[in-house]
């Protein structure tokens, strides 16, 4: 708005309170003293949140409009903010944004109360007078958000939506306790007199404090998020890196990790297991055998039986794998999936020889999707069998090496879904690392704590 409008906007709310009040409102002359001075100062207490600078004026003019006038209540919001306005130097902008604000949403909220709530319509104790005050509370201090916020954003209603998220709505639960404070201490004004007010004066520092501290905390919660945002997007692109520089010296290792990134989030869902875990599984197939960066190419591509030694240096590939991986920060739990995907149900796998449940039941889904690829696989460097003959194989082979309810989970799988991986091009590849296939990384909540 410009300030000719805005000058206008406040000039008119001004004529209307004036026009719409009566001398007797300004009585007692007490009430509008302590009224004031408790609106004026909490100006001198505020906090800045967004472009927001928040204090606690707002229930002392809601007592204004309840308990006085129009034109008191006018007055004392427009009062408050010129001196705030002075006190800061603000630019006169903003000084005549904030005046055509505090002169309008006052005058509606104190017409509000004369329309539904006149004086002589309850008696000093009546309840109802506090629940009428509560939503006109309420009304008003969306109305002076929209005032605030509004001009500023009125070009772009995604900042107002966002503002109105990111402000306004982590408030609605504070603003409600005080809209009851304020109620209480109107009614409790209307029975005991002005020392009631002693109770606002107090709520007012204790509102302001709180309030602090809650919308801090959900902007530091809101920026959180956004970094743990940019944390995924910057481990999807890690993880297709890392894929495919894999792709780059073995091509089949790369394909057969995606190949187990698949099968173990399908499994995985099969089980029952959450969302979360699907996802965990799902990057930790992706990245279980980086560790073989370290094997020199005559094990990595070889067609024969390994020689003992060379079987030894296969064994180093979970645990060199798994201190890669812990390297990126949130990570940690896949890094441990992998050492473990080695690891055998009768406790004579590698590299802890853990047997059992201590095995961790992600490791487990992994370990039989690898056997189950490695078996099946045309880009082998092995000779492929048919699925009937690596079903087969992984029922042998149930309860010592792999995990025998989980074994029966993915041949009943294989049997009632067509789950496959192409290995002879890098469609599939592809597909196990786009955006829409989200990698783990930590919740937002986890890694604050």
């Amino acid at each position: 708005m410009t300030e000719a409008f805005q000058a206008t906007t406040a000039l008119a709310a001004l004529g209307a309170a004036c026009a719409l009040s009566t001398a007797d409102q300004w009585q007692p002359v007490g009430l509008v003293v302590l009224i004031a001075a408790l609106s004026v100062g909490s100006h001198l207490f505020p906090f800045e949140t967004g472009n927001l600078r928040i204090c606690g004026s707002f229930m002392s003019l809601v007592l204004a409009m309840a308990l006085l006038g129009p034109a008191p209540a006018v007055a004392i919001a427009v009062t408050a903010v010129i001196v705030d306005g002075i006190r800061r130097r603000q630019p006169r902008r903003l000084v005549f944004s904030d005046v055509a604000a505090y002169a309008v949403f006052p005058l509606a909220g104190a017409l509000m109360m004369q329309e539904i709530a006149g004086a002589d319509e309850f008696a000093p104790g009546d309840i109802a007078f506090g629940f009428i005050l509560v939503g006109v509370f309420m009304a008003t201090n969306l109305l002076n958000f929209l005032l605030i916020v509004g001009p500023d954003v009125h070009l772009h209603p995604g900042k107002l939506a966002r503002a109105f998220v990111t402000t306004f709505v982590p408030m609605v639960p504070w603003e409600l306790a005080s809209a009851i404070v304020t109620a209480l201490t109107a009614c409790a004004y209307r029975v005991y007199g002005l020392g009631a007010l002693s109770l606002l004066a107090a709520m007012l520092f204790i509102f302001q404090y709180l309030l602090r501290a809650i919308v801090q905390a959900e902007e530091r919660g809101f920026q959180l998020e956004e970094r743990m945002k940019q944390l995924s997007a910057m481990h999807e692109g890690m993880l297709a890196v890392m894929l495919k520089t894999l792709s780059l010296r073995d091509p089949m290792t790369a394909r057969h990790s995606a190949a187990v990134a698949r099968y173990s989030r399908a499994l995985a869902k099969e089980a029952g297991l959450s969302l979360d875990e699907q996802e965990l599984v799902h990057t930790a197939g992706l990245v279980h055998d980086i560790g073989k960066f370290i094997f020199p190419d005559s094990i990595l591509s070889a067609a024969r039986k390994l020689t003992p030694e060379e079987y030894e240096i296969i064994k180093l590939h979970p645990g060199q794998g798994a201190e890669i991986i812990r390297r990126v920060n949130g990570f940690e739990p896949v890094a441990d999936i992998v050492l473990a995907h080695h690891e055998r149900i009768d406790g004579k796998g590698y590299p802890n020889g853990v047997a059992g449940d201590d095995i961790p039941i992600l490791s487990r889904i992994i370990s039989i999707a690898d056997t189950y690829d490695v078996m099946t696989a045309r880009d082998s460097y092995r000779r492929p069998v048919s699925q009937e003959d690596a079903v087969a194989e992984l029922r042998r082979v149930s309860g010592t090496q792999l995990d025998g309810h989980l074994v029966g989970l993915f041949v009943g799988l294989l049997e009632e879904q067509e789950i496959t991986f192409a290995h002879d091009d890098d469609a599939d590849l592809e597909a196990e690392l786009r955006v829409e296939r989200r990698p783990y990384v930590m919740r937002p909540e986890l890694v604050a704590a």
